[in-house]
C-alpha cells in the first residue's frame, strides 16, 4: 500500500511548481484529478522537444510532472463549471491551486467557499509571493523570483553576476515544499480531524533553499559577491581543469583535505597540515591552488575522479545531464522510471519520479500524463453526473472530452 492511496487530490495548477507538488502525491498513490479549462489549458502541454507529443497536448516538459493523473477539462469561469468543481471538492481530501491571488475566489472556489462545504479539506495555494504583503497580488515565474529573492545575484563569478540558475530550481523547490506541507497537514488531520489552509510562496521557498546565505547576509549586513567555481579560501573545494575535462573537488573537512594530498602523492603537505585549523589554512590557499592546477593538468578528469574517490575524497568529473542519466549509478536507482515512448524514435523515455525510495509501497510511475479531457466523462460519472447531463455539458462547452 502506498502512503496516499485513498486520498483524492484536485489539481488546479499549471506550469511547474503546482503540477510538481501534486505529481509527488500522485507517485505515492493519490488519485490526482487535473482540472484545466479548454480555453487556457496548462501551457506546458506544448513545451518540450517532441512535435508528436506536442500534437497530443502532452509534450516532454508536461509529462515529467503530470504522470499518474487524470484529466478533467472544465470551464471554471461558468457557474455550472464552478458548481461541478465544488461538487468534486466535496469528495476531495486535498485541493491545490497556483493561480494569482484572488482568481479562485472570483470563481467561487476560494478556501472559504470550499472549506464551508468540506471542513476537513486540505487547501493549498502556491503563488509567487504568498497571500500577505505588498506584492501578494503580483504575478511571478521561476526566473522572476530568482531575481527578486537574491538567488540570481548569489550565482555567477565576481566578474559576471547575477546569473540565472539554469533549471527551474525554485519551481521544483516550491513544489517540494508544498508537497511536504500537504503531507504534514494530512498527518495533522488524523490527530485533530481538522482541515488546513496552506499558503506557499516561491519567494519563501527560495529563502529556504538559501538558508546559509540568508544568515551570512544578516551577520555581515551585506551579501557577498558570488565566487563561482573557484573557492577563494578553500583550495580543496573548487573546480579544476584537467588534461581532459573539468573536475570538482569536495575536500571540505580537514581530514578530507589531508587525504587528498596523500592520494596525490604529497605526504609532506598532508603532514604539515596536521593540527592546523580551517582559518590557518586560508593563507595557504593560493599556493595550494597553483600546485593543484599543475597536478590535475597531468591526467584526465576521469582518472582523478576514480583516484580521489577511492581515497575517500569527494570528487566528480563535470558531466552533462545526458551523460548522468545513463550513468550506472543513476541506472541503479529508481529516481528515473519508464515512461512513454518517444514517438519520433521509439526511444523509451525515463521520467523523474521521486528523490527517495521505500522498502515497500514506494513512489511509482504507473500511467502517462493524460491528454486534455481524457478522463472528463469518467470523473463526472464518479460524482453522480448522468450521461445525458454530461452530453449537455459537452454541447455547451462546460466540459471537454479527449482532444483527438
Amino acid at each position: 500500500m502506498k502512503a496516499f492511496e485513498g486520498i483524492r487530490v484536485l489539481d488546479l495548477t499549471h506550469v511547474l511548481a503546482g503540477p510538481f507538488c501534486t505529481y509527488q502525491l500522485a507517485v505515492m498513490g493519490a488519485d490526482v484529478i487535473k482540472i484545466e479549462p479548454a480555453s487556457m489549458p496548462d501551457f506546458m502541454r506544448e513545451e518540450g522537444t517532441s512535435p508528436t507529443l506536442e500534437a497530443q497536448g502532452r509534450n516532454t516538459n508536461f509529462i515529467c510532472q503530470n504522470g499518474n493523473k487524470r484529466s478533467l477539462c472544465l470551464d471554471l469561469t461558468s457557474k455550472r463549471g464552478a458548481d461541478i468543481a465544488l461538487k468534486l471538492a466535496d469528495t476531495a481530501d486535498v485541493l491545490v491551486e497556483n493561480y494569482r491571488m484572488g482568481a479562485m475566489t472570483r470563481n467561487g472556489l476560494g478556501y472559504e467557499a470550499v472549506s464551508k462545504r468540506n471542513p476537513t479539506i486540505i487547501y493549498c495555494s502556491l503563488t509567487g509571493y504568498g497571500h500577505t504583503g505588498p506584492k501578494a497580488t503580483e504575478p511571478a515565474y521561476d526566473f522572476v523570483i530568482q531575481a527578486f529573492s537574491g538567488l540570481m545575484a548569489a550565482t555567477g563569478t565576481p566578474r559576471e553576476h547575477p546569473v540565472r540558475v539554469g533549471p527551474a530550481v525554485l519551481d521544483y523547490g516550491t513544489g517540494s515544499q508544498a508537497a511536504f506541507a500537504i503531507a504534514s497537514a494530512l498527518f495533522q488531520r488524523t490527530r485533530t480531524g481538522k482541515g488546513q489552509k496552506i499558503d506557499v510562496a516561491m519567494t519563501d521557498a527560495a529563502l529556504m533553499l538559501m538558508s546559509t546565505h540568508v544568515m551570512d547576509a544578516q551577520t555581515l549586513d551585506q551579501s557577498e559577491p558570488p565566487f563561482g567555481n573557484i573557492n577563494p579560501t578553500k583550495a580543496g573545494y573548487s573546480l579544476y581543469e584537467t588534461a581532459n575535462g573539468l573536475l570538482a573537488i569536495g575536500a571540505a573537512t580537514q581530514s578530507q583535505y589531508r587525504r587528498m594530498w596523500r592520494a596525490l602523492g604529497h605526504d609532506d603537505i598532508a603532514d604539515q597540515l596536521e593540527g592546523l585549523s580551517r582559518k590557518e589554512l586560508v593563507p595557504l590557499t593560493g599556493e595550494h591552488k597553483d600546485l593543484l592546477d599543475r597536478i590535475f593538468a597531468t591526467a584526465d578528469a576521469d582518472h582523478w575522479d576514480v583516484l580521489l574517490n577511492k581515497a575517500g575524497v569527494p570528487a566528480a568529473r563535470v558531466r552533462r545531464v545526458d551523460e548522468v542519466i545513463d550513468h550506472p549509478q543513476v541506472r541503479s536507482r529508481s529516481v528515473l522510471q519508464d515512461g512513454p515512448v518517444l514517438p519520433e524514435t521509439g526511444q523509451q523515455l525515463r521520467v523523474p519520479v521521486a528523490a527517495f525510495g521505500y522498502e515497500h509501497g514506494g513512489p511509482e510511475y504507473h500511467s502517462p500524463a493524460p491528454r486534455l479531457g481524457e478522463h472528463s466523462r469518467e470523473v463526472l460519472a464518479e460524482i453522480g453526473v448522468g450521461e445525458q447531463e454530461i452530453d449537455l455539458l459537452l454541447g455547451d462547452g462546460v466540459i471537454q472530452e479527449l482532444n483527438r
